[in-house]
Parts: structure tokens; sequence; C-alpha cells
């Protein structure tokens, strides 16, 4: 298999989501406001991303092809989450700001860590790096990615995925001194229609805004 034809068929796996499934749990620690105030930077680190291919999937991409898909993906991720988070903190006035992701990467290459390896390291190591307060960090795990003839369908037509597709995202806040865990949000998403990164992102955390942390008392 191409890498640029995988790329097309994990972009329309990541991008077909339909969130029918069960519904989010989020998590925010109850000490969060000792925090809060001393929190002025949070760096959003590229989503790690986990794809389940299909048998004959499998058999026809190497471990390269499908590394370097699920690397593209978390860079997608983060850079449309940040984009939420930026047009969303317009709208409510977040006490924290994000740093831009391209500072982020940027100091992430010069420190010699590959994207693939963040998550052997800890959050506390991580925000020394980028200089931040809190760590952002997002996991997506999908299983059985669309099926092969959807694959080939893809630029002409909406794939489809089959009742069993499923995507497990989580997405972790912690702070940069001992590593907590302040905010933590879980969704399973199964089903499928054609959409766009930015519909994801913003299906994936429209419902949670009202608790994202770091939003002014009312």
């Amino acid at each position: 298999m191409r890498l640029s034809t995988f790329r097309a068929t994990a972009a329309m796996a990541l991008t077909a989501l339909l969130l029918t499934a069960c519904g989010p749990t989020i998590y925010l620690a109850k000490d969060f406001r000792n925090y809060a105030p001393t929190h002025k930077m949070v760096a959003i680190l590229p989503a790690d991303v986990t794809m389940e291919l299909r048998p004959n999937q499998a058999k026809k991409t190497t471990v390269e092809q499908q590394r370097a898909v699920e690397a593209k993906s978390g860079l997608d991720f983060q850079e449309k989450i940040y984009a939420w988070l930026l047009r969303r903190g317009q709208q409510r006035g977040y006490t924290v700001t994000f740093q831009d992701v391209r500072q982020t990467d940027a100091r992430l290459r010069e420190s010699g860590i590959p994207f693939t390896e963040l998550r052997t390291h800890t959050p506390q190591e991580l925000a020394k790096i980028l200089g931040v307060d809190a760590v952002l960090t997002t996991s997506v795990r999908t299983t059985k990615p669309m099926s092969d003839g959807a694959a080939v369908a893809v630029g002409l037509i909406a794939g489809a995925w089959g009742a069993t597709n499923q995507a497990n995202i989580t997405v972790n806040i912690h702070e940069a001194s001992a590593g907590t865990l302040l905010w933590k949000y879980d969704y399973v998403a199964a089903g499928s229609v054609f959409s766009s990164p930015e519909t994801i992102v913003d299906a994936l955390m429209r419902n949670a805004s009202k608790k994202f942390p770091y939003t002014p008392k009312s």
C-alpha cells in the first residue's frame, strides 16, 4: 500500500467519526482551584494515536508506514485542539494562554525527544522543557478502521465504518510541579459519517466546555 493512500485512508478513518457512543466522562481535581491562580501557560502536546488495522490492511502496510501515519495524525489532532481552544478562549476568557504548537514542537525537537517517545517522559519533564505550567495530552485508539472497499472510495464518496468500529479518546491535563492530574476527559466514539478534523475536535470538546478547567467562575 502506498504511503499516500494509507494516509488518505487513515485521515478518513479519523475524520469519519460520528460521536454516538456513550457520553463523555469528565474528571476535575478537587484541589484544582489551588493550582489555577499560578498557571499562566499550558502546552498542548502532539496526540498519541494508535490504529488497529483490519487483517488485510495490516498485510499491505509496513510498520514504518503505519507509524508515520499515526505520527502525522497526532500532529493534526494537536493543531485542531489548539485552534479550538483559541476560539473558545475568546468567548469564555480562559485564565491561561496556550503555547503556540509550533513553539511546542520546536522545543521538543531541540530537546531531542521524538514525538513517538513523548509518553516515556513524565509531565514534569515535558513541562520543564517547554517552560509551561501544565501540559495537555491526548490519546486516540481506533479499532477496525474502514474496510478496504471504503478505502478505495476515499476522495470520491464518504466511506462508512462498521457498527463495531470505535475510537477511545482521552484528554489529560497535568500540572508541572508534581505532575498531578488536574483534568481528564474520556470519550468513546462509534459509527461514521464524513466529517472534518475541526468537526471531530469540536464534537469532542464542546460538551466538556462548561467543565473545562481555567474557566473563570461565573
